[in-house]
């Protein structure tokens, strides 16, 4: 088994749990950064310089050979790509959903299938339920099933989700069943891992300053435009459309204040015109969501290989929960399979607010993942 070892604590003691499940056990840290010479800053940033030699020392005390893989050009031309595309097509990306699919859970993945790994452990906080599913036929097969962790703190089973049934075949997560990041941590420093009270790394691990916007700016170029308000009327400059999303209210820098004295946000980006438009809160309300590129996970949809965990009506629409920000609350919904690669969503316990194109929706059934797609747009049915 292959352990991906980012430095930090949770994926060593999730090599630790490998190890002492009996499993053949080699530890891998993925470079994803072109500058060699990059440093955390802080609790920003990962797999630095200093994460490889703290999973290499991870991997002496574990007594597990220790390799690192230079994934940083696939991560610059996938997940950094999309995320300048995206924001360029004023769009919302999550770069974590595209590094769990482009990255850990394909270009890691099938690197380690190739090598004749039969699995990849990693330290995300998810479980995996397996049981048996009885076909039409009588026939029985194991299905396996993504659910939340125990940790809701930490649950990244929204990140996971688009991994897809195939992938998550192949995968492990030994901290599923962890409820707190204490025991995690209290794991570590039994094991006598240095990394036990290291910091959690956040925000984006290639914008490792946290400035997005910077960042944005020094790729993608100063672009002034013009903010209008919904009726037109310019209220503001700006240096670029790629640099708003919808919902955001900081940043806006109005010369013209509103009509009512009320806040505004960015309601619209129109890359085609580079223009930010900006109105009142209840126009971000939504309740009505279209999605694409959806994928659902094995037993899911009723199919030739069973009924299915989901019972549409003659429409198709069936009850579950979704998700559209990494640690947002799920909500009741109604949903409905389009096609083989779309998906519609109907809320049905009121609206969301800020729901933008590009961003990543996971519906849910309890604590199972049912699939996911990418937000195309969202609107208010009246």
């Amino acid at each position: 088994m292959l352990a991906a070892m980012s430095g930090g604590v949770d994926s060593a003691v999730a090599a630790a749990l490998a190890v002492e499940a009996g499993h053949d056990v080699v530890g891998v840290h993925m470079a994803l950064s072109r500058d060699r010479d990059q440093f955390r800053t802080g609790s920003r940033g990962c797999c630095s310089i200093e994460d490889a030699g703290d999973a290499r020392r991870a991997a002496d005390v574990l007594g597990i050979p220790y390799y690192v893989w230079d994934l940083s050009e696939r991560f610059e031309d996938t997940v950094v790509a999309d995320f300048l595309a995206e924001y360029e097509a004023g769009r919302t990306p999550n770069p974590c959903v595209r590094c769990n699919e482009h990255i850990k859970f394909e270009a890691l993945l099938d690197k380690a299938t190739a090598l004749g790994f039969d699995a990849v452990a990693t330290g995300h906080y998810a479980q995996i339920v397996t049981r048996e599913s009885t076909a039409p036929d009588g026939g029985v097969r194991a299905v396996r099933e993504l659910h939340r962790s125990p940790n809701d703190a930490k649950d990244q089973s929204y990140v996971l989700a688009v991994a897809g049934p195939e992938r998550l075949a192949r995968a492990m997560f030994p901290l599923g069943g962890f409820a707190t990041k204490d025991e995690v941590r209290a794991e570590a420093a039994r094991r006598g891992l240095s990394v036990s009270a290291k910091p959690d790394s956040y925000d984006i691990c290639f914008v490792a300053d946290g400035d997005t916007r910077g960042f944005l700016r020094d790729r993608l170029g100063s672009r002034p435009g013009e903010v209008v308000d919904v009726e037109g009327q310019v209220v503001g400059e700006h240096d670029g459309a790629y640099a708003f999303t919808v919902g955001q209210r900081r940043g806006l820098a109005l010369g013209r204040p509103a009509a009512d004295g009320k806040a505004r946000y960015v309601v619209d980006v129109r890359p085609a015109t580079n223009t930010i438009v900006v109105g009142p809160a209840e126009l971000l309300s939504v309740d009505r969501i279209a999605g694409e590129k959806a994928l659902w996970f094995d037993d899911v949809l009723p199919g030739p290989a069973g009924a299915g965990a989901v019972a549409p009506d003659a429409d198709g629409w069936f009850d579950a929960e979704v998700q559209v920000r990494a640690h947002g609350a799920a909500v009741p919904a109604r949903v409905r399979a389009a096609g083989s690669t779309d998906l519609e969503v109907a809320l049905t316990a009121g609206p969301l607010r800020g729901v933008a194109a590009g961003q990543s929706l996971v519906v849910y059934r309890g604590t199972r993942v049912l699939g996911q797609a990418t937000v195309a747009r969202s609107w208010r049915a009246r």
